[in-house]
């Protein structure tokens, strides 16, 4: 008759499974796999774009656009990271025993088994054969136990017991990356900030979800400069940061693309640079009625009347993609101009086109000179506060791997 099993034998013996084992490492593997195939923390408009709309709900739906840090799949490292510590401790007791014997116990019928064996006959003496065989095998595994009985001498060394508790090492160190991959998914963090000279935030933009996250102290672009090739191709940028809190100054640093800032956990990445709006500018505005032309110079947010009263100005800013049939004209300086008893509406007036207002045959044009040339630097902001974790099963594995192997007797 069979004794019925506590709730507690049932839930442990569910995790000393190696089917389990095999069966969590298939579909993290699958999971890993769809991962790399499916757009990762992309947008709705993206996913609809690959997709399909069905195929975007149901991707976003089930978490597969975020698939490293779902719920599931940090529900099957936290399972596979069980099961390895069930079963290492299941298996561990028995290896100590055999690691921490109490007593050594050698039989002469056991050894005859061994087969890796050398049988050698010799006219020396039993005492000098021992005498030899002593100081060999010492060199060999250390310490030595001596056993005489009726058939003659037992010399009996053995070296490598420690080699058994390897693959526990191992087992250790797999539980670390898991955990420190867990950690970093649930309580890291990456983000995006576009920072413009002389600014400051503590706000970082999700680079999953969009949603802003605080820091604890501000990231100011203290400068910024771009080179470029002969081509116009970027050569190198470079920003100079300060991490502020309470008008005190924690570290000022440069960085470059893979040279990051670092600061308690936090990671500072030269990512990106973009062109940010000019604080001013300056227009030709060309009066097609009467042919008359001024220049004037314009901050950003400033209305100026239009000659002869006929309404006025606002420069308004830029924008970095200005299209028009169809054809990306990059970026263009945009006002609106509001005319005496007319609708009000916006102009664009892209930077290398510098006459391209003519072609609206308005009554007045507007004609870009100069404006002042600024840029923005993109930073990735990230945070894992479980890379030390990794880093520590990365060495545990190292050392695990290496005294693995077969005790030699």
């Amino acid at each position: 008759m069979k004794t019925k099993q506590h709730f507690s034998d049932r839930v442990w013996q569910f995790f000393c499974s190696v089917k389990l084992t095999i069966y969590t490492l298939v579909l993290i593997t699958a999971a890993s796999i769809l991962g790399t195939l499916v757009l990762q923390e992309g947008s709705h408009a993206q996913y609809v774009s690959r997709y399909g709309e069905s195929m975007a709900r149901l991707i976003q739906s089930t978490g597969i656009d975020s698939i490293y840090r779902v719920w599931w799949f940090l529900g099957l490292l936290v399972i596979l990271c069980l099961n390895i510590i069930v079963c290492s401790v299941e298996r561990l007791s028995k290896t100590w025993k055999i690691i921490f014997p109490d007593k050594i116990s050698i039989h002469r019928d056991r050894l005859s088994w061994v087969k890796d064996k050398h049988i050698v006959d010799s006219e020396s003496s039993l005492e000098a054969l021992e005498t030899i065989c002593h100081a060999l095998l010492k060199k060999r595994t250390g310490s030595i136990i001596r056993i005489k009985d009726k058939d003659g001498i037992i010399l009996y060394g053995e070296k490598g017991r420690w080699s058994r508790m390897g693959v526990y090492v191992v087992h250790a160190s797999v539980v670390l990356l898991l955990l420190g991959a867990l950690i970093g998914a649930v309580f890291g963090f990456k983000g995006t900030m576009r920072l413009e000279e002389g600014k400051k935030s503590h706000m970082v933009k999700s680079m999953e979800s969009g949603s802003p996250i605080p820091l604890e102290f501000d990231i100011q672009c203290n400068r910024f400069s771009v080179s470029f090739y002969d081509t116009g191709a970027p050569k190198d940028y470079v920003s100079s940061l300060s991490l502020i809190k309470d008008d005190t100054v924690l570290q000022t640093q440069e960085i470059r693309v893979n040279h990051p800032l670092r600061f308690q956990g936090i990671n500072i990445f030269q990512s990106s640079y973009g062109e940010a709006p000019p604080s001013w500018a300056v227009f030709h505005i060309v009066d097609t009625k009467t042919g008359q032309t001024i220049t004037q110079k314009i901050t950003r947010g400033e209305s100026i009347p239009l000659p002869q009263d006929a309404g006025h100005f606002v420069f308004k800013g830029t924008i970095p993609n200005f299209r028009f049939m169809g054809r990306n004209l990059g970026q263009a300086l945009v006002g609106i101009l509001h005319r005496e008893g007319e609708k009000s509406f916006r102009i664009g007036l892209p930077t290398k086109f510098p006459t391209f207002d003519k072609m609206r045959k308005g009554r007045f044009a507007f004609h870009v000179k100069e404006f002042e040339q600024r840029y923005y630097t993109g930073l990735q902001v990230t945070k894992d506060p479980g890379v030390w974790y990794v880093y520590t099963g990365f060495i545990l594995m190292i050392l695990g791997c290496e005294p693995i192997g077969t005790p030699e007797v």
